[in-house]
């Protein structure tokens, strides 16, 4: 139903190589792709014709879920956070994307987003939107992470460190099992905070992990000037694009961790660019209200 295009890794610089996987599809890009492979395999198997699940107002996981119904044959529901946004449709990249993938969109307040996990309020869209396959927010759940599994390969396996952005943890968790014992994970978070941590390891399976938090820019969605810089001068120098809420930090943060001498000389670095792109232009809009710099799409 679904083929992935694996990505041979690009050399950059300093024992980095970068697997761009986001050229894995045009609009179901990256992570988003190996996420949805399996849950769309079992929504068809067991015969559901709609897909929900949740996201805010650039998420990329509203964008791939409304690409990939329309791709194959699914109805699409996006629980999106924040009443606000109900008349900013147009106005919004990726909610007008998923609209013309004929994506279904119900508007809710931040506070009752807060229970979008309880079985009330499932129970409620049941009600609103009959019978429905559920994708959580991010989309991670064993499925995705079985898609992630297979960003690996074994050519992969010469490699000290496998470098990777963090949101929800279905990535990171998906390259922990099938990752080889002598190699170190290193997940960089885009939100504040430890809590990832239980989060992986209710899907990983080994220990061969660390989170290094201080590259978060503030947390999730923060972005900071000399972050563009960065994504800008990088653009430039490789001509790879990265975006503002997860590649971009998580590459700030490497090439930091190099210059700081955390990694041991002769150490095999790869990087996986998961994607995201779609979200900038969004990001262009709030940089360009507030005059500050733009990033190079």
């Amino acid at each position: 139903m679904i083929v992935i295009k694996d990505q041979d890794p690009i050399y950059l610089e300093h024992q980095i190589d970068i697997k761009l996987d986001y050229l894995n599809h045009k609009y179901i890009s990256g992570n988003k792709y190996r996420k949805l492979k399996y849950n769309l395999l079992e929504a068809k198997g067991l015969g559901f014709t709609k897909i929900l699940t949740f996201g805010g107002a650039y998420s990329n996981h509203i964008a791939a879920v409304a690409a990939a119904g329309k791709e194959f044959g699914f109805d699409t529901i996006g629980i999106i956070r924040g009443e606000e946004l109900v008349d900013k449709i147009e106005s919004n990249s990726t909610l007008s994307f998923a609209k013309d993938q004929g994506m279904l969109f119900h508007f809710i307040s931040r506070n009752v987003y807060r229970e979008k996990t309880s079985a009330t309020f499932l129970n409620d869209l049941k009600s609103r939107f009959g019978s429905f396959y559920l994708i959580p927010e991010g989309g991670t759940n064993s499925l995705a992470i079985k898609g992630c599994e297979e960003i690996l390969r074994l050519e992969d396996s010469k490699y000290d460190y496998i470098c990777c952005a963090v949101g929800t943890g279905g990535t990171i968790s998906g390259l922990i099992n099938s990752s080889q014992s002598h190699q170190h994970i290193l997940g960089f978070p885009a939100l504040k905070g430890d809590f990832l941590r239980e989060d992986i390891r209710k899907f990983a399976h080994q220990e061969n992990w660390s989170l290094i938090t201080d590259y978060h820019f503030g947390g999730y969605g923060k972005i900071k000037p000399e972050l563009i810089a960065f994504i800008n001068q990088f653009k430039n120098r490789y001509h790879i694009p990265l975006d503002p809420i997860y590649t971009g930090k998580m590459m700030y943060g490497i090439f930091d961790l190099m210059d700081k001498g955390f990694f041991a000389e002769g150490s095999q670095i790869l990087a996986i660019h998961t994607g995201g792109l779609q979200g900038i232009s969004g990001v262009n809009k709030l940089l360009k209200r507030k005059n500050q710099p733009l990033i190079d799409i």
